[in-house]
């Protein structure tokens, strides 16, 4: 964890900090775990938000997108959703239904998830949190956002650590 503490090492590995995230996410509290993956997706260092879940979403499992969908739309308001991708993600989710369904995530793609997040983090910037938090319990999936923001989060981790 040394190694990740001073921040991003621009020379690190991609398979050795997937292999030290794994290590640590299994071995340290969800909450420092959420912590360390929240700030890889605030972290100008990293891609932004949106298009991260895009990507995180694209490497999902029809149980997670649901996931992944239902705290974004927990996060913001109707108009939003009806103003992402012409209105048919509204028409495809449902504005008024309370919980989409891996069936209906998998109709949504990865482009309009990105456009959904760019516009819940516009509409309520606690949303990089509530993600945070949903992927802390999904650690095999964080993977999926790179060496870089997986270093990023593990710098984060191993400070929150240091100060327990």
């Amino acid at each position: 964890m040394q190694q990740y503490l001073g921040g991003a090492n621009p020379n690190a590995n991609p398979a050795q900090a997937e292999n030290d995230f794994d290590h640590v996410a299994q071995n340290v509290p969800r909450a420092t775990v959420a912590q360390g993956v929240t700030q890889a997706l605030r972290s100008d260092q990293t891609p932004p938000f949106s298009q991260m879940v895009g990507q995180l979403f694209g490497n999902s499992n029809p149980d997670q997108r649901a996931g992944m969908l239902n705290q974004l739309l927990a996060n913001i308001g109707p108009s939003v959703l009806a103003s992402v991708a012409g209105g048919s993600l509204g028409n495809l989710l449902g504005a008024d239904q309370a919980r989409v369904s891996p069936e209906q995530a998998s109709q949504v793609s990865p482009e309009q998830v990105q456009e959904l997040a760019a516009k819940a983090e516009q509409q309520n910037p606690g949303i990089v949190e509530r993600m945070g938090d949903f992927y802390a319990e999904h650690p095999t999936l964080v993977k999926a956002i790179g060496g870089a923001a997986l270093a990023i989060a593990l710098g984060h981790m191993a400070q929150g650590m240091q100060r327990h």
